[in-house]
């Protein structure tokens, strides 16, 4: 596929270029992978600046999003890469491999610091949060080799206010303390003050009046924030998919559903009795999830709330809006938020749309059914997550414009689709797209998944 940069996305491909230090503050959806790859290829074989680059990422970033990447632009066909996780065995042979890109899962960082020569001269960290704590074996593995690299990119989502304390360790791990000082004390004393407290027990802290800007101020050198914004043609609708990828035992439960119209589950059986059913079990399967005959709930796989934890931690503290269909979608995504004890709320009353618009949830839940016209967004996030894909062209379309509509105060609305692969996901996304309003692309779509 061709890569046409948008303004914006030129822009950030330069700066990466012309700064050996950067960060890249964008938000998801706008294509950090590929403006950071672009500039790569560039330093790696025009410029001839760097010969070895190792990206740490989320592990299906880096198992899935860096190599699908490379493979879908034309203009990186000459990068090899090799993806180091799996066994210990897997990572040594990939790094043992002749490349100019190696791949790793930020969970090894430290593993590869101890057992693999350090030879790289250009670093690409995504995500930076991942590296926030400065007290973490992860933080403190990478400083050990941070000097030996020339060039340095981060790569996150925007931050929010409240994770302005987290920006200490981030642009540590980018310009070893010179911005935001080599010690975390001194960093709070600057720029907040105690917020909870218990006597001399801090729990929390906020920031001080104009400590945003005067932090932003300090790295904005080196940084494409959210000021990058002026340089795309606003208000912009950005769309975007993040792919997951069932495993064998999973794809084959679905894939018998498709060609035999029933599937044995541990809970009892799941029928079909016409294409209209078979669309509906499948797209539950798709989610991670399916109602057997009996009405019980069979697990099928957890890959799409796995998605949905990257995409969460990808925002920063930014609030985001999230489209599911199914019940057992919506119960599954609360039971996992609850785990991970992620701030969320339903919005099916005037007192929670009001605490949305307010900025006060940071992942809110949403059926498209209840998102119809009239009810304003807007105000509280600017992204918008589809866990669930509707056939209904009218209430995705509603429902998208609960956020991208006058009044968002934000320049850039993202829609991001997590989309398994091989599922009638692929489908659905395709009717969206060609605007096909008639049941017979459902009956079509479920047809051709029996033809495969």
């Amino acid at each position: 596929m061709k890569f046409i940069p948008h303004d914006y996305q030129q822009y950030a491909i330069e700066y990466i270029e012309t700064h050996e230090v950067a960060a890249v503050l964008l938000d998801m959806g706008l294509g950090k992978t590929a403006i950071t790859l672009t500039a790569l290829y560039d330093l790696l074989f025009d410029y001839f600046e760097i010969t070895r680059v190792l990206v740490i990422a989320p592990l299906r970033v880096a198992r899935n999003t860096w190599p699908q990447e490379i493979e879908k632009w034309d203009h990186l066909k000459d990068i090899r890469y090799s993806v180091a996780v799996g066994t210990e065995k897997e990572r040594l042979d990939a790094f043992r491999r002749d490349a100019d890109i190696y791949i790793i899962n930020r969970e090894n960082i430290q593993w590869m610091v101890e057992n693999v020569p350090f030879e790289f001269d250009a670093i690409v960290v995504d995500e930076l949060s991942s590296f926030k704590n400065w007290n973490s074996k992860r933080f403190k593995s990478l400083m050990k080799v941070r000097p030996r690299a020339k060039r340095v990119i981060g790569l996150t989502g925007t931050p929010s206010g409240n994770g302005l304390m987290d920006l200490f360790a981030e642009f540590k791990v980018l310009d070893m303390g010179q911005r935001l000082g080599r010690f975390i004390t001194k960093y709070r004393q600057d720029y907040f003050r105690p917020d909870r407290m218990n006597g001399q027990m801090v729990y929390s802290y906020k920031p001080l009046p104009g400590a945003e800007k005067r932090i932003y101020d300090k790295i904005s050198d080196i940084t494409i924030s959210m000021k990058a914004a002026d340089h795309l043609k606003m208000p912009e609708l950005v769309n975007s998919e993040y792919r997951v990828y069932m495993e064998e035992p999973e794809q084959a439960i679905y894939d018998e559903m498709c060609e035999d119209l029933a599937a044995q589950l541990d809970k009892g059986e799941v029928t079909a009795a016409n294409a209209g059913v078979l669309s509906g079990k499948l797209s539950q399967m798709a989610n991670g999830a399916v109602y057997t005959d009996n009405g019980d709930v069979e697990h099928i796989h957890d890959q799409k709330l796995d998605a949905l934890e990257d995409i969460i931690e990808s925002m920063n503290g930014k609030p985001l809006l999230v489209a599911y269909w199914y019940q057992h979608d919506l119960d599954r995504i609360e039971e996992r938020l609850r785990l991970r004890k992620i701030g969320f709320a339903r919005l099916d009353s005037d007192a929670s749309i009001a605490k949305w618009n307010r900025g006060e949830i940071p992942v809110a839940l949403i059926h498209p059914a209840s998102a119809g016209h009239g009810l304003n967004l807007q105000s509280g996030g600017s992204t918008l997550c589809w866990f669930g894909i509707t056939w209904s062209l009218e209430l995705y379309q509603q429902t998208v414009a609960r956020l991208y509509r006058q009044g968002q105060a934000s320049k850039t609305v993202v829609v991001q689709h997590i989309i398994t692969d091989g599922t009638i996901d692929e489908r659905i996304m395709k009717a969206l797209q060609y605007k096909d309003r008639t049941q017979s692309a459902l009956i079509d779509a479920v047809r051709a998944n029996l033809r495969k």
